[in-house]
C-alpha cells in the first residue's frame, strides 16, 4: 500500500497512526480465519482489530466480536469458542451484492405474485 493511502484512507488497511499505536503499545493477541489480526493494550483495556484488506466490520468472526467488545476476557485462541452443531459458519454482510437477500415484492427480487382476494379500485 502506498504511503499517501496510508496517510489519508481507513478504509482499505491501517493508518500510519494506526501502526505507529499498535507498535508502541499493542500486544498480539490472535488472528482469525480471514486474515485479520487482534491485539490489545499493555492492561487489555483497549481492543483493537487490523483489517487484511477491506475495514469491514461484519467480517470479524463472532468469538473475536465477544472478545473486542468485551463480553469475555478470553481470546479465542486461549479458550476456543463453543459451537453449537446448528450455527452457520460466519459469513460477511453481502449487503450491496449480487448474494444478497432480496424478498418477493422487492424491486430487485422476484415479481410479487397478484393477490387472488384483492381489486383495486378505480374511479369512473
Amino acid at each position: 500500500m502506498g504511503l499517501l493511502a496510508q496517510l489519508f484512507t481507513w478504509w482499505n488497511g491501517e493508518t500510519i497512526a494506526t501502526r505507529f499505536y499498535t507498535w508502541r503499545k499493542g500486544k498480539r493477541v490472535g488472528e482469525d480465519a480471514q486474515g485479520n489480526v487482534f491485539y490489545q493494550n499493555a492492561d487489555g483495556s483497549r481492543r483493537w482489530v487490523i483489517y487484511n484488506g477491506y475495514s469491514e466490520a461484519s467480517r470479524v468472526a463472532p468469538e473475536w466480536h465477544g472478545w473486542l467488545h468485551h463480553t469475555w476476557q478470553e481470546p479465542p485462541t486461549a479458550r476456543p469458542f463453543a459451537r453449537k452443531p446448528w450455527e452457520k459458519p460466519h459469513q460477511a454482510n453481502l449487503t450491496g451484492t449480487d448474494a444478497a437477500y432480496r424478498p418477493p415484492g422487492s424491486i430487485l427480487g422476484q415479481p410479487r405474485p397478484p393477490a387472488a382476494d384483492y381489486e383495486a379500485w378505480s374511479p369512473e
